[in-house]
């Protein structure tokens, strides 16, 4: 497996040297190159051809975003991770260039005593997501934008759609999101189906319950726009992300579509039309009390080294919704929300799954696939319109009482 050549972007000498000492310390990535601004990292392109670039958001001449943009436009599908920092500026323009088609971000290392600390924190984040972008090494060939070639593990018995594809926080960094890999720092790829899975079954369902990591923004935000605003059952969601993203993650996407979207606070009773996020750091479960249903937020520990984490909340909905929930896995790293679908599963519910080819990092829906836990796994853009159908079957468009499953 040729090594995996990575271009290093940001205006800082300190940052660039760190991100280069930490990246050439690990056998399967060559540093080619640094640049200083983006204008400077488009020119490097074509002689160094990195594999994977790191890209800070803030410089001059030409920021992370507009290199992006600008690379993108020119038909460049090389992943890009951006570099960010924990504040409110930061996470705007971190959803700005995942916007714009940076493929994954890492939060530059904040309030650590040592450069051997900041070092250690940049190799959690950063080294696993090169890897989980780009499973097989250097100079393949990406797929589509922000994606890389993928095998693909099929699924006995899952609906399959038209494009052809099968269907963490950690504590101590708070970096919203890095499942785990192997010892190496490797995704774990996913396991080859070993049951067929259920057979589809029709609603009416009284939630939807989804998780997502790698590529997830985007995706989300494609699949959320396929809902009305009187979609007929509330919506749940674990994105892994640290605390102040996910707020203006919720708030981007309240603006940009019909469902209403908040990040969840803790203690609201769940309507139909509403998407509850899950926030940086914390757990989201769900809760009966009397015919309602309310959300709950906890800081236990992490799961799958994720804080929020797609298990918690999907055994959770398991638990409290019964047989009557629809869950959707998208695009992440790890296998978080396998566990969690194998319990929906058990109660008689339902779960999707994003294909392969559409995912930026098919690990967290392959897993499930792989298990054979997938009713269907289809492309992202008919995703959003095959749930909605399915939700739709409600009668009268109404959502059932939101009661446990034992006061049915």
């Amino acid at each position: 497996m040729s090594r995996i050549r990575v271009l290093v972007v940001d205006d800082s000498v300190v940052i660039r040297r760190l991100v280069s000492d930490v990246l050439s310390g690990d056998p399967g990535i060559e540093v080619v190159g640094s640049a200083p601004n983006g204008k400077l990292a488009l020119t490097k392109l074509a002689h160094l051809a990195p594999d994977l670039l790191t890209m800070d958001v803030e410089m001059p001449e030409m920021d992370g975003i507009s290199a992006v943009r600008a690379m993108r436009s020119s038909g460049s599908r090389l992943p890009v991770i951006m570099f960010s920092t924990l504040t409110e500026r930061g996470a705007t323009a971190t959803l700005d260039a995942l916007e714009a088609g940076a493929s994954d971000y890492v939060t530059k290392p904040a309030n650590v005593g040592s450069v051997s600390q900041a070092m250690d924190q940049v190799r959690a984040q950063l080294i696993p997501k090169i890897k989980a972008l780009l499973p097989r090494g250097g100079t393949g060939t990406p797929g589509p934008v922000g994606t890389v070639a993928r095998s693909v593990v099929s699924t006995p018995g899952a609906r399959v759609g038209s494009s052809g594809g099968a269907a963490a926080t950690t504590a101590a960094a708070s970096t919203g999101g890095l499942p785990h890999g192997d010892a190496g720092g490797r995704p774990v790829r996913p396991a080859a189906p070993s049951t067929a899975p259920r057979a589809r079954r029709e609603g009416p369902f009284r939630l939807l319950a989804v998780g997502c990591s790698t590529g997830g923004p985007e995706a989300l935000s494609r699949f959320l726009s396929a809902f009305p605003g009187d979609l007929p059952v509330p919506v749940v969601v674990v994105q892994h992300m640290p605390p102040v993203f996910t707020r203006q993650f919720a708030a981007r996407l309240d603006r940009q579509h019909k469902v209403r979207v908040l990040e969840s606070a803790g203690g609201e009773t769940l309507e139909a039309g509403t998407v509850y996020i899950a926030p940086g750091d914390h757990h989201l479960q769900l809760q009966s009390r009397g015919a309602a249903v309310l959300t709950r937020l906890q800081q236990g520990p992490p799961e799958n080294f994720c804080r929020p984490a797609v298990d918690v909340l999907f055994r959770s909905a398991a638990t409290v919704f019964g047989s009557d929930v629809l869950g959707v896995v998208l695009t992440g790293m790890g296998s978080d929300g396998r566990r969690g679908s194998e319990q929906l599963v058990a109660r008689g519910s339902s779960v999707v799954v994003q294909d392969e080819p559409t995912s930026v990092v098919w690990g967290m829906p392959g897993a499930v696939a792989g298990a054979g836990l997938a009713e269907e796994v289809l492309p992202l853009d008919e995703l959003g319109g095959a749930v909605l159908q399915r939700l739709q079957a409600n009668r009268g468009g109404r959502v059932p009482a939101l009661t446990g499953p034992g006061a049915r």
